[in-house]
């Protein structure tokens, strides 16, 4: 499979570095390849046609049609015009196939360790001069000076500019729950296991009926909030130079040994090894679960999609800080950013560049944010009015958060969001990414499947995933 995956990646990297290659052979670079998207200003010189090609994952419209509007809005906004691909699902092989196909993108929206595989083979284009020279980018007040260091390369190049303020992970809970059965939030791995106990066996819902769940996952997604407890990272930490997954530690044998117990005692949903994350929302949402870990965005959106749905529903969705580990501390994970990155065979890349900025201004944000003028929100005098397609939509066309302190959220934030953001500034902090995580995540998954559904003590388990992370040269210790 690594073979097959590198194959791929030089395969596209030729196809972009042949496509930059062909288009500068006649003209100056940066913004000038091929003829497609350039234009002759009269004296001679090339100038980029105001078109961009963008391939996005999340950001855009919710439908294939409203995509056609989201598009159109960028032009009225901009100038420029915009085709927008937005695939429905299985972003990352789409994307692949039709970069390596030779299709040509002036914009994409990837991770940040998309973005790291991309830079090794070569075929971004370096932002760091146009960053630091950028009057927006640039602007503490836009974009903080100290975020940087997430995108940064290790020799201080910048290839990504942020599409969005990432957020982070943790558990959330059924408050509402919490209160009904007089419970305590909890704190240590204990008070969890009391907690989740309880919403199976205490009829939280209050159908009559034992058909809950204490806790849902969408496999091994974000379980740093338990991990806690043993003071482990998810994904990599390095130390000394070596890279290690605390996950494959001995350390980590209580808390699997812990989930296996949830998993044993039908406490944890059985179907948590197969979920996604619309099937786990779904189970928190129509009273099948009292817990979940995810993203902080959605503690306001499911109290928003609940509300929406029962104006007097008592639901209440809150993120909790996990279980506090031996130092007294609780640790959080601070999400990878999503980034716009130019190609090096983009056909306007000045102008990829000048809507990056621009998607960082009030209306950029405003369409990221609340969405399409006169479809998903109304605006008069400076006042916003939600239409109930916007309201269905929860402010969120790919960018729920931002940075740049100069706009307000015309509504404020949904409810609960706060809260779990100032979680996230107190207990939060970034994961390491290599290029090579995917490798490694299939690895953990197996065996950690393993040793919560039984299959494998945890100790066992814990020593074949290391021996197999060590054997496919994926940790150094």
């Amino acid at each position: 499979m690594r073979k097959k995956r590198k194959a791929i990646y030089a395969i596209l990297a030729a196809t972009l570095l042949g496509s930059m290659i062909a288009g500068c052979a006649g003209g100056k670079s940066g913004g000038t390849q091929g003829t497609e998207g350039t234009a002759d200003n009269g004296g001679g010189e090339k100038t980029e046609a105001r078109t961009l090609k963008i391939m996005a994952g999340v950001i855009g419209g919710k439908t294939p049609e409203e995509n056609g509007l989201f598009e159109k809005e960028i032009e009225r906004l901009t100038g420029i015009t915009v085709k927008l691909e937005k695939p429905a699902s299985d972003y990352d092989k789409k994307l692949l196939a039709a970069v390596s196909s030779g299709e040509k993108f002036d914009l994409l929206q990837i991770s940040k360790e998309k973005m790291n595989t991309f830079i090794e083979q070569g075929i971004l284009t370096p932002l760091t001069d146009k960053v630091k020279g950028s009057e927006t980018l640039s602007d503490p007040n836009v974009i903080p000076s100290e975020e940087w260091a997430q995108v940064e390369t290790k020799d201080g190049e910048i290839y990504g500019v942020f599409t969005k303020y990432q957020g982070g992970t943790m558990p959330i809970v059924r408050n509402d729950w919490l209160k009904k059965l007089g419970l305590p939030e909890p704190k240590t791995l204990d008070d969890y296991y009391t907690v989740l106990k309880a919403f199976v066996e205490q009829d939280p819902d209050g159908n009559g009926k034992k058909d809950t769940y204490g806790l849902s996952t969408a496999g091994m997604y974000e379980l740093q909030g338990f991990f806690s407890a043993a003071g482990l990272k998810q994904r990599y930490v390095e130390k000394d130079g070596k890279l290690d997954v605390p996950y494959s530690t001995d350390a980590a044998i209580p808390i699997y040994e812990w989930l296996a117990k949830l998993y044993k005692e039908g406490i944890l949903d059985p179907n948590f090894a197969t979920n996604d994350t619309g099937k786990m929302r779904d189970l928190f949402l129509t009273d099948r679960v009292g817990m979940i870990t995810y993203w902080d965005a959605w503690v306001g959106m499911l109290n928003n999609t609940r509300k929406e749905q029962d104006p007097n529903t008592e639901f209440e969705a809150k993120g909790l800080p996990g279980a506090v580990g031996p130092d007294g501390n609780h640790m959080l994970r601070r999400g990878d950013p999503d980034v716009w990155v130019i190609p090096v065979n983009a056909e306007n890349p000045e102008t990829a560049f000048e809507f990056i900025e621009w998607w960082h201004s009030k209306d950029g944000i405003i369409l990221g944010s609340l969405g399409i003028k006169d479809h998903d929100y109304t605006e008069q005098d400076g006042k916003y009015e939600l239409t109930q397609t916007g309201k269905e939509h929860a402010m969120d066309h790919g960018v729920p958060f931002w940075y740049n302190k100069n706009v307000e959220p015309p509504f404020g934030k949904l409810p609960g969001v706060q809260e779990a953001q100032d979680l996230l500034a107190k207990y939060a902090s970034l994961e390491l990414t290599p290029p090579r995580w995917a490798d490694a995540e299939k690895i953990i998954n197996e065996y950690s499947f393993k040793a919560i559904m039984g299959q494998m003590p945890a100790a066992d388990a814990v020593k074949k995933m290391r021996e197999e992370l060590k054997a496919n040269g994926l940790i150094d210790g």
